[in-house]
This record gives structure tokens, C-alpha cells and sequence, in this order.
């Protein structure tokens, strides 16, 4: 009995372990041009901010981001990516908000179909992960103020 549950237990491991991993997952853009994430998360960290119009926490933290981005990358080279989960209904807002809101992140990818939130393991939005040489290196669920910073603690320590 106790082989089958270690033999499960692994299983689950490896399922979580490959269901988080950026290497088959691909999007597209505002543009509409199609973005496989592998070819963002090579020598430097890629930080995946899930994320939704409708979702406050999201827009906030997603402020919060965009105000210090110019400092943070003096200090550290990174990839950021807004990954809206938009459904079909809304994601038409994306653009707009992202526009409006004057946002200068490295991409914004849309998942309407939320495909990669399914993928990557994401529940809640906001969601930010982050990955170093394609593996997942820190993740993180909801939004107070300061959060930002942590995350940017995180970055810097990332070698």
C-alpha cells in the first residue's frame, strides 16, 4: 500500500511539475502576434502577471508595477508579461485599459480561452509567477500594496 501512495505521490508531482512549465505555452499579443513564453525566459527572469479588466486587485497591483518599472529595470534586467484572462465577453476591453492606464510592460498576452492559466497551475487572478531559465522561481496569489516590492526583492536576488 505504501509503494502505491509513493508511486501517486510522484505522479502528482510530476504532473504539477510539467503542468507548470513555460515550454509549450504560447500566446498572442495586442498585436496579435504569437509569443511563445520559452523565447522570453532565457538568461534573465520572466515575471507572468495574470490578470483581468474586471478585477481591481489586478489593475492596482498592475499600477503599482508600471510606476516603479523604470527604476527596477536600472537595477535588474527582467522580462515583465501582463497575461490578461479576459474571457471571450471582455477581452475586447483589454487593449484599452492597458492603453488607458498608459501601462509599459514587455508584452501583454491575451488568454481568452485561459488556456495558459490552466497550464500553468493559475486558480485566482491576480497571479504573478516568476521563472528563471524556464523553471518557475517564485509565485504569488492576491494583491496588497507592497507586494510589488517583495516581488522585486525576489528579482534581484535571482542570479
Amino acid at each position: 500500500m505504501k509503494k502505491i501512495v509513493f508511486a501517486l505521490a510522484i505522479i502528482v508531482f510530476c504532473a504539477t511539475f510539467s503542468a507548470q512549465s513555460i515550454e509549450n505555452v504560447s500566446a498572442k499579443n495586442l498585436k496579435g502576434e504569437n509569443i511563445a513564453l520559452k523565447t522570453l525566459s532565457n538568461e534573465k527572469p520572466l515575471v507572468l502577471s495574470f490578470w483581468a479588466t474586471w478585477c481591481l486587485p489586478c489593475m492596482e497591483e498592475l499600477n503599482a508595477v508600471n510606476e516603479k518599472m523604470e527604476d527596477w529595470k536600472k537595477e535588474k534586467d527582467f522580462d515583465f508579461v501582463a497575461v490578461s484572462t479576459d474571457d471571450p465577453r471582455t477581452v475586447n476591453k483589454v487593449k484599452t485599459v492597458v492603453n488607458g492606464k498608459n501601462w509599459n510592460f514587455d508584452q501583454v498576452l491575451l488568454d481568452p480561452s485561459q488556456s495558459i492559466k490552466r497550464q500553468l497551475n493559475v486558480n485566482n487572478v491576480p497571479t504573478t509567477l516568476v521563472y528563471y531559465k524556464g523553471k518557475m522561481v517564485y509565485t504569488h496569489v492576491g494583491y496588497a500594496p507592497g507586494d510589488e516590492d517583495e516581488l522585486f526583492e525576489k528579482l534581484k536576488q535571482i542570479q
